[in-house]
């Protein structure tokens, strides 16, 4: 009778002790500097290539850090830049990738409220862990954005590869 009382009190201090993990986490995260540095080396590839763009750079959780807008592309391409960064995070790969990757859900992932399915995200990564990502519209394909995205990360490649 005595076990019954005390077995029940036993499993309930065991349980109540906290599993191994770690309470406290340790990130990395992009400074407002990386993140502009990334945006002004995107938006100058592509005018130099005669395009006008949309770049949005966003941090590990998908908020917006930089958004830039050449003189004459529209606030749609804003919007497009971003959806594309955003897909980013939720993959971790390319946007182009992550279209190709998920073409059996395509159409679905599309209906995902802040992400599209289109070339022109990359992921920026420092010392290994996803930290932002940087989208491109308004060049005349995905592929074209995604090279102007892809130079504004190598610009800043040496800062990011050295990053604690």
């Amino acid at each position: 009778m005595r076990m019954k009382r005390f077995f029940p009190m036993l499993l309930g201090i065991v349980l109540s002790f906290p599993v191994q993990a770690a309470d406290v986490l340790n990130v990395k995260l992009m400074t407002l500097d990386l993140a502009r540095d990334i945006a002004n080396h995107t938006l100058e590839t592509c005018r130099k290539q005669g395009y006008q763009v949309a770049v949005v750079v966003v941090d590990r959780a998908a908020v917006p850090q930089v958004v830039l807008r050449d003189v004459y592309v529209a606030r749609f391409a804003i919007e497009i830049a971003e959806r594309k960064a955003n897909a980013v995070i939720l993959s971790g790969v390319s946007s182009g990738d992550f279209r190709k990757n998920r073409a059996d859900i395509h159409a679905e992932l599309n209906e995902i409220s802040g992400v599209i399915l289109m070339a022109g995200g990359l992921p920026i990564r420092a010392g290994g862990s996803l930290i932002g990502a940087v989208g491109v519209s308004g060049a005349p394909g995905g592929e074209k954005d995604e090279a102007c995205a892809a130079a504004g990360i190598k610009a800043v490649q040496e800062r990011l590869d050295f990053a604690e």
